[in-house]
């Protein structure tokens, strides 16, 4: 009987891949590895509140946005084996500073850093689509992705037993849970950069001769570039206001970020968004004047179309992840245990419904239809759940929301199955711009999601999910050769 082909470890790029997904989940697993014992940390802390955790927790997705820009502009430089295995050995001292942390600000500084630990999904796209086929490229980028996302659901599970039983006998046990991570990091490290390559042998590597801003090939796809630039930095701003929304400090009447220090911010990160704005028109000017050769050219109109994907499919998942135990738990009066339990179905679904996505767009033999069927299936997903209510049997209720979550984490897999075929020697920076625009979704999102009840979130996710479905019918195009059967 043949064997399955990803167990077949004698081909070179099933053992890539095997590599490749157990790097991204150590970079999600440390990423999630503090909600899972921030009861415990308050328990041990006599100096941390709640509002500390809130702040910790925002922190902990502040830098992700700006990381996988610059990440995807390494790649495309330097490649995926060496950024890979750089992330993971240097993302190891922020665990370290985290686990052994003693004051609230040096907490803040480890998480801030640490945020960027979520840059990693976007560098195994590009080393999984330089190893396998075009028309495999979406099962195996599915793969990836979804046995790699499972590391935060597999943090929840491991480290309050790691916390409290295995080093429970020590004062600080949760600390020494929490170092591991970074020693795990810190190894995989250096096994991963010994263990890959950027391309198999004998296929060159093709990337860009310098780190610089996304080249766009026509004016009108400079003029969207600058425009899709400006939610990546309004995000960070978004974030500065809500962190100074949280009250720490004796009473918590203390605001954690006062008001002149978020306009500080936010001038900061005007000026930053003109730099870069800056630097955009002179790199692409020139290159716009001299003349793209036809070759080079690609339209940035898909790269939009999978941005606006990717804030409402991934970006909704984080915001539904983060409230679901809570609405659960008030909707249907259960225990927060129980609660917890049927809310992380969503993300469990994660271990095949990213890679069914992935291998669909492959089977489908049109990419673009498959991603149509994806978006279609959030917005219908996300409009039954705003009915959920105390009246429902709870089994449907959880049929419903598995359901739901099969559409938005297979539409995960259909955009990452299209990006590396848009043009493959800017996958990096593409792949870094739509994976921004995950965690843009989830910002807006859950800023959303605390000021309106919780039909009406579910209203603005289901709008959201619409207006990517009639973009990408409108500009998305269907990649051309990407079921091509060989390298």
């Amino acid at each position: 009987m043949k064997k399955p082909e990803l167990l077949d470890l004698s081909q070179d790029r099933i053992k890539l891949l095997h590599f490749t997904w157990i790097a991204f989940f150590i970079t999600f697993y440390i990423w999630f590895n503090m909600a899972p014992i921030a009861s415990t940390m308050l328990q041990k802390l006599d100096w941390l509140t709640p509002d500390h955790i809130k702040a910790l927790a925002i922190a902990n997705v502040a830098l992700t946005i700006p990381a996988r820009i610059i990440v995807g502009s390494l790649i495309d430089r330097y490649g995926s084996r060496r950024i890979f295995s750089g992330l993971l050995i240097v993302m190891a001292f922020p665990v370290f500073m985290f686990a052994f942390g003693n004051s609230f600000t040096q907490l803040l500084i480890a998480r801030l850093l640490l945020s960027s630990i979520g840059a990693g999904f976007v560098i195994g796209i590009r080393l999984v689509a330089d190893w396998f086929p075009p028309h495999m490229v979406g099962r195996a980028e599915g793969f990836y992705a979804g046995w790699g996302n499972f590391g935060s659901a597999f943090a929840s599970m491991t480290l309050p037993w790691f916390a409290l039983d295995f080093f429970g006998s020590y004062e600080d046990g949760w600390r020494y849970a929490l170092a591991i991570n970074g020693v795990v990091s810190f190894v995989y490290g250096f096994i991963f950069y010994f263990s890959v390559g950027d391309t198999p042998e004998g296929k060159p590597f093709i990337g860009t001769k310098k780190t610089q801003p996304l080249i766009a090939t026509s004016k009108a796809d400079l003029i969207q570039l600058i425009i899709w630039s400006f939610p990546l930095v309004g995000a960070l701003g978004l974030l500065a206001w809500r962190l100074s929304t949280v009250a720490v400090g004796n009473g918590n009447s203390e605001k954690f970020i006062s008001d002149n220090v978020l306009y500080g911010i936010w001038v900061v990160l005007f000026v930053v968004f003109i730099v870069h704005i800056g630097k955009t028109l002179k790199i692409n000017l020139p290159l716009l004047k001299k003349g793209i050769p036809e070759e080079d050219k690609y339209s940035f109109n898909s790269v939009a179309a999978l941005n606006t994907t990717y804030f409402a499919n991934f970006g909704a998942e984080l915001a539904v992840v983060s409230m679901l135990p809570i609405f659960f738990e008030k909707t249907f009066t259960i225990s927060p245990t129980l609660a917890g339990i049927v809310a992380s179905s969503f993300a469990f679904v994660n271990l095949f419904a990213r890679p069914l996505g992935g291998l669909l767009s492959d089977r489908f033999g049109n990419r673009k239809f498959t991603m149509l069927i994806y978006m279609s299936g959030i917005a219908i997903g996300f409009f039954a759940m705003s009915f959920i209510d105390g009246t429902w049997p709870l089994w449907f209720a959880i049929a419903i929301t598995i359901l739901c979550s099969v559409f938005v984490q297979g539409a995960e897999g259909a955009t990452f199955a299209v990006i590396p075929f848009i043009k493959k020697n800017l996958t990096g920076q593409i792949s870094g711009m739509a994976g921004a625009y995950g965690n843009v979704g989830a910002v807006v999102y859950l800023v959303i999601y605390s000021m309106v009840d919780d039909k009406t979130f579910f209203h603005i996710i289901t709008a959201g999910a619409a207006f990517s479905l009639i973009y990408c019918w409108i500009f998305l195009s269907e990649p051309k050769d990407s079921f091509k059967t060989e390298l």
